[in-house]
This record gives structure tokens, C-alpha cells and sequence, in this order.
């Protein structure tokens, strides 16, 4: 039996007493029968997003899972309602994750053996790497190696833990997260059916280092809540403010319905009685209104007009950013060996041409960047702007020839740019670049393709007009801009960018991360292999019947880590 369908069937009668106990009333914010419908362009493929962190996914966990906190513009934002994250030694460096008294939808508690799982997953006690996924320029995120291999201290009574790990880690407070049930995954793996019990089983067999039991444990979380035709029950069992009631079974996971969780009590609780995330049609904006309440779609020029007329009768349109930055990257071999050169032709190019030209009818939805590693609003952006001397390095060059020349490069000398041919702002972009280029005695010729990530991935490359992920975490700033790292933008080997992210990776105070960060922004600055643009938007689209919609910056689960504030207007 495989692991999705024992999960199904030992939750079955879990479940069924628990509608027949006494179930917990909704909460007194709910207004019965409101509902909100969502024109959603992903898909539900699992009840797991930490082993299957596809944009769908990510969504729906944003709406069924609670946890310490979320990272906000690389920052940690704390949810004291679901528990609280402390360091309690720095020396070994030890940090307590401690729950208040969240519980699972179907009645069970959340407690130490559900951190435990969570740690077990994180730390690589189980082999549970989950795939990468993302949609821009570079790989996305594994699983972080580091972490302790010693099993934490378990308080059962208190329902925490502590972990002990190797050094400090500049994610301390993100580092642990509750993404599936230990008593389902218990249950399914080990074949305890008593919740309680499988939770004990669970806990013994990590503090045991029971290699089978291991085995099949990390199958299960990786597997065991994957959404088929017929989802398991413990698949949709959650732990947010919503849970989700159906999935559509001939829908491939894009059409369902979320309701509150009854079992919920976090410091914000739901105010509408449905959620319904359907398709989103070959027009979502002329859907608002029309069936669905809110959609959210990419700055084009064949739906300028469209939004246009709709925010002149009040529709509200609302305009973030998908936490990835426009970049015109430079690879520092050939033409670019030497840094000179490169410095050359990223002053000879300038950003805000690049993005009146890309942008188009849509200049006021962008917001020009100068920075890689924070994005314009958040906190440590001024700082890094302030400290990391992109405008002195890399814009306003007095003679952008005669810099040519003195950087040992001839007129006329060839430059070829990849960019997504059909993408909109690319190719507006790169005209731009290359009438800038030409007018400092550059050839950029023209390098577009419909097959971006293949063409990047082929090397060879002298330059790309790309979306770049903005980082959070050491980890993910080692990756795109390490000499190792696992998702190398350019292929940059600069040993002092790599001892900062080095630096940045063991620092935990959220000041001296903030002077670090800057430090390695400057770094990269002063390889000259990267121009920022400006964030890409986001536009959010709703009807005038619904409120308190309101879409957040960033790359994860932008629209509906808002859903708890959605209302419907009597």
C-alpha cells in the first residue's frame, strides 16, 4: 500500500470521532456564507511545500500552516501566537523552539515530536532534499546541510525543544519549521495508529537513530503527501487559520476550497466562511468582477488599458514586487575577464534607460533598484545603498569611451546579451542597452532566445538580461554568489565575497547582519559583473465587493499570506 493511501486510511477513523466529538465552535470573526474566489494560475500538488516548494503549493501552505514567523525582506517577522524562538547558549550555540498550544485540524495537539520531525527534515537526519523550484534566473533553494546531526533536548511537558548546533546560523529563528503532522507521518510510516502513540514512536526512533524506521519515515514526508485524484484526508489536515475542504478531482489540484480551521487560534483568525481558488482564465482581469474577486497578473501592454478602465470605477489595484530584481549580468571571461572592462561597460549602460524602455506603459508600476541583495522598502536596503557605493562604481561615467579605452577594449569590440525574447520588458530592455553601448563604441548584438534557462545554462555567455532571486539568507547569497555555489549566477571566484557570506552565515544579530550584508554587496560591486534594474511587479486586481486583500512583496505566497484579512463587504 503506498504511503498516500495508508495515510488515508488510518486518518479515517481519526477523523470520523473527531466530527462526532465535540468539535470547536468557528471563530467569532467568520461571517457565515462569505465568500471570496480567487482566479489562481498554480496548482495544489502536495500538502508538503517543504518537499514539493512549487509556487502552488507555497500557497497553500501560507494559508494551512502556522509557524514561529515568517521571513519578511530578508528579515524575521515572529508569530508569538504560535510559540517563540530564543537562543539560550552561545556557546555551543543552542537555540529553544517552544509551541504555546497550537493543535493539528483534526484535534491534536502540536508538540516537541512535531519540532522534532521538523528538525529531523532540516538538519538532513533524514535524507528528504526536496527538489528545487523557481521560476526566475537562478536554481532555487535546497535544504540546509549544516544543521546539527545531535538530537535535540526534547521538553515534552513544556512542548519544546532545543537544538545545539555545530556554530551560529544567521537563521536561527527560520531554520525550524512545522510543515506535516509527526502523527500522520508516524502513523503511515510506523504503523501506530493511537496519534499519541505514533508521535512516541516517532520520537524513539530518532533519538534510537533506528535506520529503517528512519527510512520509511523520510518516505513519508516526502511522498506521503503528494495530492493525487483522490487526496488523503491527512494530506489536508492543517495547522493555519484555513484548511482545505476539496480539492476538484478532475482539476489536476487547481480548482478547491479552503475553510477556516476550527482549531485555530492564532493571533488573527479568518473572516470569510470560503476560499475558492479556480483557474485563472486566458483574461483573468475580465474575470474580476465576473466570478472571481481577485487576481493577480504580470504589468503587460495588452492589459494596460483593461486595468486602466477598471481602477477608474474603483476596483482596487494594488502594485508589488515578486521578490526578484532585473539584472543585467556580466560573466567575467573573454571580453569581461578583467574587471576593468566589465566596470566599462555597466557605466556605460544606464539602469533607469533600461527600465523607462522595459517598462513601457507600465514605467510606474517598477521601482528602480540599486541594490542585489534587499529590495527597495525593506530595512537593510538603505543601509546597503548608503554603505555599498553602487552609484559611485557603476553609474554616471563621464566619458563612457574614453573608460572603454583605458579598460584595453576596441572599438567595436562584440558583446552578445541573452534575454527572453518574449518577455516584454527583456526586450525593451535590451534595446535600450544596446543603443547605450553603442554610443561608448560597444557592438552588443543581439543574443534573444526562447529558452532563457537552457541558453544560461549552455555557458558561453558574455552578458544577460536576467530576473535575479533576492536573497534572505546566507545560504542562498552563498549559492548565487559564492565561488561553490550551487546556483552560480556568473560563475564569480572571489574569496573575499566568499569569507563575508562566510561571516554573514555565523552572525546573529539582526544589526550587524544588516553591515555585513552591505559588505557583500559591495564586494559585488566591485567585481562589476551585475547592473540592478528594477523589481519586478506584481499587479493585484480585486472587486469592489471584497476588502482587506492586500498582496505583500516577495517570491512566496504573496496574495494568500493575506487570506486571514480577507472580508467580504455587506
Amino acid at each position: 500500500m503506498s504511503a498516500r493511501r495508508r495515510i488515508a486510511a488510518l486518518l479515517a477513523v481519526a477523523l470520523a470521532l473527531s466530527v462526532t466529538a465535540c468539535a470547536p465552535a468557528l471563530p467569532e470573526t467568520v461571517v457565515p456564507g462569505s465568500a471570496v474566489t480567487v482566479g489562481w494560475p498554480s496548482a495544489f500538488t502536495s500538502g508538503n511545500a517543504e518537499a514539493a516548494p512549487t509556487p502552488g503549493n507555497l500557497d497553500i501552505a501560507a494559508m494551512t500552516r502556522a509557524g514561529f514567523g515568517d521571513l519578511v525582506d530578508g528579515e524575521f517577522v515572529a508569530d508569538d501566537s504560535f510559540g517563540t524562538v530564543s537562543i539560550v547558549s552561545d556557546d555551543p550555540f543552542t537555540v529553544r523552539y517552544d509551541l504555546r498550544e497550537p493543535a493539528w485540524s483534526d484535534g491534536i495537539p502540536l508538540d516537541a515530536a512535531d519540532l522534532l520531525l521538523g528538525w529531523a527534515a532540516a538538519s538532513g537526519f533524514i535524507d528528504v532534499t526536496p527538489p528545487s523550484v523557481d521560476g526566475s534566473a537562478t536554481a532555487g533553494d535546497a535544504l540546509p546541510t549544516d544543521a546539527a546531526t545531535q538530537v535535540p533536548r526534547i521538553d515534552e511537558f513544556a512542548r519544546a525543544i532545543e537544538v545545539t548546533y555545530p556554530a551560529a546560523i544567521d537563521d536561527w529563528q527560520s531554520r525550524l519549521t512545522v510543515a506535516v503532522p509527526a502523527h500522520v507521518v508516524a502513523a503511515s510510516a510506523l504503523g501506530v495508529e493511537d496519534p499519541m502513540e505514533a508521535k512516541q514512536a516517532l520520537i524513539t526512533a530518532i533519538e534510537q537513530d533506528d535506520t529503517a524506521a528512519l527510512a520509511s519515515i523520510a518516505e513519508v514526508w516526502r511522498e506521503g503527501f503528494t495530492v493525487g485524484g483522490k487526496v488523503s484526508d491527512g494530506a489536508l489536515i492543517s495547522s493555519g487559520p484555513f484548511r482545505v475542504d476539496e480539492v476538484a478531482a478532475d482539476a489536476q489540484g487547481r480548482s478547491l476550497t479552503l475553510v477556516p480551521n476550527a482549531a485555530y487560534r492564532g493571533a488573527a483568525t479568518p473572516k470569510v466562511a470560503k476560499i475558492e481558488l479556480v483557474p485563472a482564465g486566458a483574461d483573468p482581469v475580465a474575470e474580476v468582477g465576473a466570478g472571481v474577486d481577485v487576481v493577480q497578473v504580470a504589468p503587460l501592454a495588452a492589459n494596460r488599458e483593461a486595468i486602466d478602465d477598471l481602477e477608474r470605477r474603483d476596483f482596487p489595484v494594488d502594485t508589488t514586487h515578486d521578490g526578484t530584481v532585473w539584472t543585467l549580468l556580466l560573466r567575467p571571461g573573454g571580453v569581461f575577464s578583467a574587471t576593468p572592462a566589465r566596470a566599462a561597460f555597466l557605466r556605460a549602460i544606464p539602469s533607469a534607460a533600461l527600465m523607462e524602455r522595459g517598462a513601457g506603459a507600465w514605467a510606474s508600476a517598477y521601482t528602480a533598484s540599486s541594490a542585489l541583495l534587499a529590495a527597495p522598502g525593506g530595512r537593510a536596503y538603505d543601509i546597503i545603498v548608503e554603505d555599498a557605493g553602487f552609484a559611485a562604481a557603476l553609474t554616471g561615467a563621464d566619458d563612457s569611451g574614453r573608460e572603454r579605452e583605458a579598460a584595453g577594449i576596441a572599438a567595436g569590440t562584440p558583446v552578445c546579451i541573452v534575454f527572453d525574447r518574449a518577455d516584454e520588458f527583456a526586450a525593451g530592455a535590451f534595446s535600450a542597452a544596446r543603443d547605450a553601448a553603442a554610443e561608448a563604441g560597444w557592438n552588443v548584438g543581439d543574443c534573444g532566445t526562447e529558452d532563457l534557462a537552457g541558453a544560461l545554462e549552455q555557458g558561453g555567455w558574455e552578458a544577460a538580461l536576467v530576473r535575479v532571486t533576492i536573497p534572505q539568507t546566507a545560504d542562498e547569497i552563498g549559492a548565487q554568489w559564492g565561488t561553490d555555489g550551487l546556483a552560480s549566477l556568473v560563475g564569480l571566484a572571489d574569496p573575499a565575497v566568499d569569507a563575508l557570506i562566510g561571516q554573514l552565515a555565523t552572525t546573529t544579530d539582526v544589526y550587524a547582519e544588516r553591515d555585513v550584508r552591505a559588505q557583500i554587496e559591495a564586494a559585488i560591486i566591485r567585481d562589476a559583473v551585475a547592473l540592478p534594474i528594477a523589481l519586478n511587479p506584481v499587479i493585484t486586481v480585486t472587486d469592489k465587493s471584497v476588502a482587506g486583500i492586500a498582496a505583500r512583496d516577495g517570491r512566496g505566497a504573496s496574495l494568500t499570506a493575506g487570506a486571514v484579512q480577507w472580508e467580504v463587504i455587506p
